[in-house]
């Protein structure tokens, strides 16, 4: 380990590296840390708290999403239309309709992404809480 950085690893044994004539010997104690976080109720509210920061967010980067999706697929509509309209530019329409179509489908693909990050931290939040079921088969 390069000098200066700490890892931070959290295990319930604390393990001790020693070098004796050379040799690099572990010696593992038995001192059992206690874990601060869990409160009385049994759930860590640390844990609790960053995975309903982390719902949140992709809610909202999900929403942002839609948006997204919704004005690329307008903006797809009205150059379409443009294309009727003004037939002396109608190359440079059709190019920008299908940019914005593109842009339309990339916010789709991100709109899901989000969804499923926010699955995801539902998720984390409910093993947080403890109300986690275990679904076996």
């Amino acid at each position: 380990m390069a000098e200066g950085h700490h890892h931070h690893h959290h295990h319930l044994f604390h393990h001790k590296e020693k070098e004796v004539e050379g040799a690099e010997v572990v010696e593992t104690t038995t001192e059992v840390y206690e874990q601060s976080s869990f409160n009385a109720g049994g759930f860590n509210d640390d844990a609790y708290e960053k995975a309903h920061k982390a719902e949140k967010h992709a809610k909202h980067e999900q929403h942002m999403g839609e948006l997204g999706a919704a004005a690329a697929g307008a903006f797809a509509l009205y150059e379409k239309h443009e294309v009727k309209k003004d037939p002396e530019h109608a190359h440079k329409h059709k190019i920008e309709e299908e940019l914005a179509a593109t842009a339309a489908i990339g916010a789709v693909g991100f709109t899901f992404h989000e969804h499923h990050n926010k699955k995801e931290a539902k998720e984390e939040e409910k093993l947080a809480e403890g109300k986690h079921k275990h679904h076996f088969f």
